[in-house]
């Protein structure tokens, strides 16, 4: 098909179908986007809190989830970073830089979204959005019935959500229809539950922590940030950061307990610095001694967990009182047994393996001139920028591919 005129529909008009189509489009080929919104991108105006933390600089595979982490690993690299740069500068956006997340200048989301939608249309892309597509045939080429009409195209780029909310699973049902199989898509970037009685003595605090995931009594990763305390049970980027990791343990049947350290900012001795802390205080009652390092209400349930009155002085706790103390400040453990789901969930994870296409050019393993990027396939990032990264580069990647085509 080299030399012939190509056209090429790409399903979804989100962050990895607008950067496919800019990077696909040359003066030889049709490229057109199918987009079942009103607008197209209208996920990334509520990203970054309407400020579209867009990339970050530390864009290392250490920030991913996959089923395949080998495989993409070959493609979260320098390269791959200065490919997205580059074509962010190609069409205008000017970084503003904090912290290694990346933001327009303009600090507003829109920025971000104008610029691949009026860089599309001024390249040649056609955008057709409204658009109900009831199924997708191959036979040689592809053709995407809709409501409204019927188009045909020699390449096809699937580039819908995976399960952004639980029941949106066309994109899924296109790629087995094409031989692929699904890991089963789980909440991701998500609030955790659990079932303790003093959730609600504690909820509405928020703290800045280190916490540590625990897998049947494994340690498996920690995450520091600020934590929110709920009547249901946790959540902050801290837990956002983990969520994945619990989700795929819980849905395996395993269990999971979530550590918190309250006090990360110690980092000598704690006994010791208790001690130091009483004798500088003249032996204070130990709700007072407390008092000046953790939340009060944190006070009041850790003293009551220990059976420890408020009123007790520090020197006649006994070294079992102050063990309990120093492990709840430190080591606080919460049985996880929920996330709130895909209805509060940022992203997901699971969907298409990266082992059933060529991670290089994201081509599908499994069908001729097909193409699966974005938030379909089985990859999941952390907060801060990181899963609009691999949309990007997804999205390029085939774009280079389709347009080296012709």
């Amino acid at each position: 098909m080299v030399g012939d005129f190509m056209k090429t529909i790409i399903i979804g008009g989100g962050a990895s179908g607008l950067a496919c189509a800019i990077k696909a489009k040359n003066k030889n080929n049709e490229i057109i986007i199918l987009e079942k919104e009103s607008k197209c991108g209208k996920k990334i105006l509520v990203t970054g809190n309407g400020k579209c933390n867009y990339f970050n600089d530390d864009f290392t595979i250490d920030h991913y989830n996959s089923n395949n982490k080998d495989i993409l690993n070959e493609v979260i690299n320098e390269d791959n970073k200065k490919l997205v740069l580059d074509f962010f500068d190609s069409i205008g956006i000017i970084p503003k830089i904090k912290d290694n997340y990346y933001y327009p200048v303009t600090n507003q989301a829109i920025t971000i979204r104008e610029a691949l939608v009026n860089y599309a249309l001024k390249i040649g892309v056609k955008i057709i959005t409204d658009v109900n597509i009831v199924d997708i045939n191959y036979n040689g080429k592809y053709e995407i019935i809709t409501t409204d009409n019927t188009y045909t195209s020699d390449n096809l780029v699937l580039a819908t959500s995976l399960l952004a909310m639980k029941g949106n699973e066309f994109g899924m049902n296109i790629a087995r229809k094409f031989n692929h199989s699904v890991i089963e898509p789980l909440p991701a970037l998500v609030q955790l539950k659990g079932n303790e009685k003093y959730f609600k003595e504690w909820a509405g605090i928020r703290t800045d922590v280190n916490v540590s995931l625990y897998i049947n009594d494994n340690y498996i990763k920690n995450s520091e940030g600020e934590i929110q305390l709920t009547d249901y049970g946790i959540s902050g980027i801290c837990i956002f950061q983990l969520s994945s990791l619990v989700n795929k343990a819980l849905y395996d049947n395993k269990k999971v307990n979530i550590k918190i350290n309250f006090i990360p900012w110690i980092n000598n001795n704690i006994k010791e610095f208790l001690s130091d802390r009483n004798n500088k205080l003249n032996n204070p009652n130990i709700s007072d001694l407390l008092d000046g390092m953790i939340n009060y209400k944190l006070v009041n349930l850790i003293l009551d967990l220990s059976n420890i009155s408020r009123d007790k002085k520090y020197n006649e706790l006994t070294n079992n009182d102050i063990n309990n103390i120093i492990n709840y400040l430190t080591n606080f453990d919460i049985k996880i047994i929920d996330s709130m789901g895909f209805d509060k969930a940022q992203v997901c994870s699971g969907g298409i393996p990266l082992n059933e296409i060529n991670i290089n050019n994201m081509s599908s393993y499994k069908n001729n001139n097909l193409y699966i990027i974005g938030e379909l396939l089985d990859v999941d990032g952390e907060c801060g920028g990181y899963n609009l990264g691999f949309a990007w580069v997804s999205g390029l990647l085939a774009g280079i591919d389709i347009n080296d085509k012709n």
